[in-house]
């Protein structure tokens, strides 16, 4: 077989097919890499994702990621937003399920970011944001839910929970972050959850980086 000529990196690429050659032209490669529903560009935004303070951490958002995809969940919510880090998390594994997530996010301004960080991944129709305060959106909410992620105002996770409750499916899963460096606030729910029949509860720490955990909470019926 004749030696191929060598030609640039940057002009193309040679990918075997079939035990053929097909030519990628760098303008090609370009548009891969710019589609935003494609691993590698989600995979790279997230990476590269400027987190702040009220971000979700990288472990906890990958935990999110694979408990929603490993429990098959098909509608969530997640109460308290910022930036969408953990929405964008959570919105991969429930489009790979063929679910949708709501998460509500009080500040208007957040509100704008998350959008507009969700649409840079695809991800806008997977992932609805509902602004306002959370006590008033969610019995707005129709349908019942299958998975549920708390990280807002800690004092008022029991008030969450009893507005999302009736609405539970059996088998739903109930996660609840800052449980250990906030556990004087939601002492309320974390009791509930913990002594209540219908749930089996756990503790956790998917990440070191914010030296907290989380709880998992299995709604038994």
């Amino acid at each position: 077989m004749k030696r191929l000529k060598q030609l640039s990196l940057g002009l193309c690429v040679v990918l075997s097919v079939c035990g053929g050659l097909v030519w990628v032209s760098s303008a090609e490669q370009e548009t891969m890499s710019q589609d935003p529903s494609s691993p590698e560009f989600r995979n790279e935004f997230l990476k590269n994702f400027r987190r702040r303070g009220m971000d979700t951490t990288v472990g906890d958002a990958m935990m999110l990621r694979i408990l929603v995809e490993s429990s098959r969940a098909k509608r969530g919510v997640e109460v308290g937003t910022f930036a969408a880090y953990g929405a964008m998390n959570m919105g991969i594994a429930f489009e790979r399920t063929g679910g949708h997530l709501f998460t509500l996010e009080i500040d208007p301004e957040r509100v704008k970011e998350s959008e507009a960080n969700l649409k840079k991944l695809g991800l806008d129709d997977v992932v609805t944001v509902v602004a306002g305060d959370a006590l008033k959106t969610l019995p707005t909410l129709e349908g019942e839910f299958d998975f549920v992620f708390l990280d807002a105002a800690k004092e008022q996770y029991r008030d969450y929970l009893r507005l999302l409750e009736p609405k539970l499916k059996p088998g739903a899963l109930v996660v609840a972050d800052n449980v250990m460096r906030s556990a004087d606030d939601m002492k309320d729910f974390l009791d509930y959850v913990r002594t209540s029949p219908n749930y089996d509860t756990v503790t956790i720490m998917a990440s070191q980086e914010k030296k907290d955990g989380m709880t998992i909470s299995y709604k038994i019926k």
